[in-house]
């Protein structure tokens, strides 16, 4: 009496011995080897990080550039929409005056425009409160948010500007700093937001 051998129920038995072109004897007395559990599938995507910046208070601003900064550093793919008063810290510092009409200029000269030179928005002191910040964060060796955000873009993370804003406050390319992306609106936003970026509003 000839003996048969058994189906093999497990199919990646059956793939084997497909590819290598010879059966594989089953022991039907032996329970097959239960195939390892799938992985999470939000362990398998990888995360962007996305940080809406829409302020443009010292404290604010810091605590933008220190995350963008660290999370490029962890390997996480970092970027920065910058909207609204978010937008002028990355005028650059030379820039004293920007806009094309009288109302832009005005706002302008209000809040000067540059990373260096931005106020608190609580206990500002006519300037005295963000001295009194950098000469603590020179003493404690915290680096200075014009160095986190050289720190972030040499590390990749985009800062992608608001085009909205920029039409709204007059502010052109020529204007802003070194290594901006091109200006984006809403809708680029939120397709990185279905894209599984993690945002964070500040």
């Amino acid at each position: 009496m000839t003996t048969e051998t058994l189906p093999s129920t497990d199919p990646l038995a059956e793939a084997i011995a497909a590819v290598e072109g010879w059966p594989e004897a089953v022991d039907p007395t032996v329970s097959p080897t239960p195939a390892p559990a799938p992985a999470d599938d939000r362990e398998a995507v990888a995360k962007d990080f996305l940080i809406i910046d829409y302020s443009g208070d010292l404290e604010k601003v810091w605590a933008t550039m220190i995350l963008a900064s660290t999370s490029a550093a962890m390997g996480v793919k970092t970027r920065v929409f910058v909207t609204f008063w978010g937008l002028p810290v990355f005028v650059k510092d030379s820039k004293r005056i920007t806009g094309e009409n009288w109302m832009q200029k005005m706002m302008s000269a209000m809040q000067r425009p540059g990373i260096s030179h931005r106020h608190l928005s609580k206990m500002n002191f006519f300037g005295m409160g963000p001295w009194m910040m950098r000469k603590l964060a020179k003493q404690y060796g915290v680096a200075s948010p014009k160095e986190l955000l050289e720190v972030a873009q040499a590390m990749g993370v985009e800062f992608l500007p608001c085009q909205m804003t920029m039409d709204m406050f007059g502010l052109k390319p020529e204007d802003m700093i070194e290594g901006m992306g091109e200006p984006v609106g809403a809708a680029t936003v939120i397709g990185l937001l279905t894209e599984n970026s993690v945002p964070l509003f500040i």
